[in-house]
This record gives C-alpha cells, structure tokens and sequence, in this order.
C-alpha cells in the first residue's frame, strides 16, 4: 500500500470510528456527495482537501500521517514482564482493558471510580509499556493488534484463572446475549487441526465485530467475553474406570 493510500484509509477509519459519513465530508469540503465519492475512489485529494477532512476529524494533517504511521503491524503478543506489571495494579489492568477498547480518558473517568490524575498515570505507565500512544489532548492510539494472544501460561492466563475464571463461567448463560455449548466427540488429527483453524476464524471475526461497532456510542457497546477452549480431554471420572488406572 502506498503512502497516499494508506493516509486515506487512515482518514476512512477514523470517519467510521467518528460515526461520520461522506455528506459529513462532503458538507465540510462544500463539495457534492458523489464529488467525495469519487475523490476517495481515485484517492486524488490535494493538501489543501486533506487538511480539511482532518480539520472535520480533529486531526492535523502531521497528525494524520502519524495515525496513517501507526496502522503499521502491532504488537500480537506481550513480554513476560509487560503482562507482569499489567497485573500487579488492579487499577492498570482496568485502564489497559478500557483503552485497548478504545475507550476515551472521559469514558474511563465517567464511568469508575477513577480521577482524571489516576488514569492519567496509568495510560502514561501504558505508553512506557508500549501498549498505547498517548497523544496530544491526551487521545489514545492502540499499539496492540485487536486479536493479540497473551503469552500461553504467562502472567495474564495465570491471573484470570485464579480471579476470574470462575466468576465467567458461573453464570446460568440463560439471559439474553448469553451463550454456552459444550460438545465432546472423537477426532481425528486432522479434524482437530481443521476445528482449530475455525476457532482462529471465529476470534478473527470477533475482533472484525468489535473494530465494526467502534462507531457507536459507547452506551450502546457492552463489554462481551468469548471463552474459547479446545483439548484433549477424558474426564477424570471416566479416566479412573479405564481398565489398568490405579483404583481411588
């Protein structure tokens, strides 16, 4: 992708992620709607156009090209010790879970019991950890890639076992917007190979899902977990009748 190219996806992101739309664009450039259409379609925009558009968007256009920057490849995992100081403050952990939902400084601050120096200093320990770039007006760009894994036993994995693995599942998963499916068969290597290529899809999809809603106002986004897990496994129960097993 070239440069221009990568400045106006840039600017389409942060349109939809705005909630505007081409007449916004085309209202502000005092141009018709098919007129922007086209400008984005050929990608011929002059400087003078694009500092408009960042201007509707509240962007310089230097700040504009640093966003078009960072849509370079983000991190997809953490350090040992990135995931290990996210959960030694409680307050750090929430902050980080906010921000990497793009959540604003004021969403935080409205939201929990948070002063505005208190999540302050906790997206600026982010920014040391390399998770997030506080800009300017104290705006918040991901570093971290939507879909990253946390390290496989890692500080992160360990601590939601511990904390919270239990307060997620034990729910009735009956309500509304709730969900739980259990299903136990005999797979061959490659079927298990293949149903782990459709549990990547899935989180694929999700995170797609999450980026899509990023327009909404954040009263109509609710926090949503999907727990995905796949093994192989015989319960214990069943373990212990297999013939040679020690008796209990």
């Amino acid at each position: 992708m070239t440069e221009v190219a990568q400045l106006i996806a840039t600017i389409k992101w942060q349109l939809k992620q705005q909630g505007l739309t081409y007449r916004d664009v085309a209202t502000a450039l005092r141009l018709s709607e098919p007129s922007v259409k086209r400008l984005f379609s050929s990608e011929r925009f002059t400087i003078a156009r694009l500092a408009q558009v960042g201007e509707l968007l509240g962007f310089t256009l230097a700040e504009l090209a640093q966003e078009a920057q960072a849509k370079a490849p983000r991190l997809r995992t953490l350090t040992e010790g990135q995931e290990t100081e996210l959960v030694s403050d409680m307050k750090l952990l929430l902050v980080a879970a906010c921000a990497l939902n793009h959540w604003t400084l004021a969403d935080m601050v409205a939201s929990y019991r948070l002063s505005e120096a208190e999540c302050l200093k906790r997206l600026l320990r982010l920014d040391r950890l390399g998770l997030i770039d506080l800009l300017p007006g104290n705006r918040i760009r991901v570093t971290v890639a939507r879909d990253f894994d946390w390290l496989a036993d890692g500080p992160i994995r360990r601590f939601f076992r511990g904390q919270w693995q239990n307060d997620f599942l034990g729910a009735s998963f009956t309500d509304s917007g709730e969900a739980m499916a259990f299903a136990h068969g005999m797979l061959t290597a490659s079927a298990l190979a293949q149903m782990q290529a459709e549990l990547r899809k899935l989180r694929a999809r999700f995170a797609e899902l999450h980026d899509e809603g990023l327009a909404a106002p954040l009263s109509e986004r609710c926090g949503t977990g999907l727990f995905l897990a796949l093994r192989e496994w015989e319960p214990v129960g069943f373990a212990s009748l297999r013939r040679g097993a020690p008796r209990q």
